[in-house]
């Protein structure tokens, strides 16, 4: 489905980034892959292996304005233009209101809503006609989320950038949409209070939480020419969440 396609996937060593590195893969994109540890190189190795097809790793911070241009302009000198862009880094912090220190809370805008503008920004020069942007939002983006404040402010951001770019580019049809995830089985999750983290299993309708595998194959409708006319949606895949 991705054949012939170039895609850029930040924070892609780990949990929903990995599935859609995987997915994307099998179905033949070529690949950059971002983040910040050496298991990005060993996942683009073990891609470029399993299904044989191109990957690069890079490793930096996305709030490295410096790295994300270089990384850019490699993937310029590379291929000349960019297909596909999932801008899925982002951190959470928890936290109520009155106990959020402001140094989380600036790491936590920084990370999740300052770097997606400015990948956004320079990727979407290298970005020609069909091509597309993923957001990675969140169910506390679009709903809110109790304890996590910042978080979900930093998501909101997302969802309202998503739509005001989806209305910039639509007239040069390259289409922005962003996935809202509900609770999803990650590293990140994973380092919840066990208290917060069974109240979000119970609120889900299906009874389960969900996998990444369940968010890269709605990465993968969006990257491909199947959502063509598909832009400005935020798509919730939260297995029917209710809160």
């Amino acid at each position: 489905m991705l054949k012939g396609k170039v895609a850029l996937i930040t924070g892609a060593s780990r949990g929903i980034g990995r599935a859609i590195a995987r997915t994307f893969a099998a179905n033949h994109a070529t690949l950059h892959l971002c983040a910040r540890g050496e298991a990005t190189t060993r996942l683009a190795e073990e891609l470029a292996l399993e299904f044989g097809i191109q990957a690069t790793a890079h490793l930096g911070d996305v709030r490295d304005a410096d790295f994300i241009k270089a990384m850019l302009l490699q993937c310029k000198r590379a291929h000349g233009r960019l297909d596909v862009v999932v801008n899925n880094a982002g951190i959470i912090q928890q936290g109520l209101l009155g106990m959020i220190p402001m140094d989380q809370a600036r790491a936590t805008i920084e990370v999740n809503i300052v770097a997606l503008i400015n990948i956004t920004q320079i990727a979407v020069r290298l970005m020609g006609p069909n091509a597309s942007i993923i957001n990675l939002a969140s169910i506390a983006g679009t709903r809110g989320m109790e304890g996590t404040a910042a978080y979900s402010a930093s998501k909101g951001g997302v969802v309202a950038f998503t739509l005001a770019c989806a209305k910039e580019l639509a007239k040069k049809n390259i289409r922005v949409n962003a996935i809202a995830p509900g609770f999803i089985d990650t590293d990140m999750t994973r380092g919840l209070t066990p208290e917060w983290y069974q109240k979000r299993v119970d609120s889900i309708g299906m009874g389960r939480i969900g996998k990444p595998e369940d968010i890269a194959g709605t990465a993968l409708f969006l990257a491909s020419d199947l959502s063509s006319y598909v832009t400005g949606q935020i798509i919730g895949v939260d297995g029917g969440m209710v809160s």
